[in-house]
């Protein structure tokens, strides 16, 4: 037989401790091999666990049931399992509450409990079970301080009441003033021109080709090769 008792002090107050030793998941995350499995409709659950004993590492399945006693913040939890090959059975019972620590927001975490085994494995991983409940302890509290501590406030420039509708992030507000209020000083930039303005030039281009002055001198412009045809024909009918 196995005996487990532990007295775990946490810097965090009684209820934050409560809320994450009560959830089975969270429990469970703190646990180094452990898993949890479905659950059942009598409120009981299926989780493994992964235990090394030196050179050999045992995974053991087993049926869970957790009873929890909220006003109080006790609980008892009791579990029934084997390992993967049958060949070691167990069963377990530890019961654990949740106090106020020495100092103001600081709490303590007492479990007393016991585990029995039957069949090849068990002298073996009694033999070893004081190193090994050690280390798991170590680890386990490490993970209950880190899930229990506060989560950190958010900075004030940050925080959700800063940006209200009526009030846009600094970015937001600096791109808006200058598009409302631009510089008026600054040289306007000419708008582009559309496709109006083009055929406005176009159509007024065509009116000044047309003009009195334009048509004259169109036949002096063809006058010269006029008659340097007519020569080349004269010649060539002197020819």
């Amino acid at each position: 037989m196995i005996s487990i008792t532990e007295d775990i002090p946490v810097p965090s107050p009684p209820e934050r401790v409560w809320e994450v030793i009560s959830d089975p998941s969270a429990v469970v995350s703190c646990i180094g091999g452990a898993e949890l499995g479905p659950s059942h409709d009598d409120g009981s659950f299926d989780g493994t666990l992964a235990i090394r004993f030196g050179g050999l590492r045992v995974k053991f399945a087993a049926r869970v049931s957790l009873d929890l006693d909220e006003a109080a913040h006790e609980g008892r939890l009791t579990a029934r399992g084997a390992d993967g090959q049958g060949a070691t059975r167990f069963s377990a019972g530890a019961a654990f509450r949740v106090v106020e620590g020495d100092t103001p927001g600081t709490s303590r975490v007492f479990c007393d409990g016991e585990i029995k085994l039957n069949g090849k494995l068990a002298k073996l991983i009694e033999s070893g079970a004081g190193m090994v409940v050690s280390r798991m302890t170590k680890e386990f509290t490490d993970q209950l301080v880190q899930r229990c501590a506060p989560t950190a406030e958010p900075r004030e420039d940050a925080s959700p009441e800063s940006l209200t509708a009526d009030s846009p992030a600094p970015a937001v507000a600096a791109t808006v003033e200058r598009v409302e209020a631009p510089d008026v000083g600054a040289r306007p930039v000419p708008p582009r021109p559309s496709g109006l303005f083009a055929r406005l030039r176009a159509w007024w281009a065509g009116r000044r080709s047309r003009r009195p002055g334009r048509q004259q001198s169109q036949p002096q412009a063809t006058g010269p090769s006029e008659n340097t045809s007519g020569e080349a024909l004269g010649q060539g009918g002197r020819r």
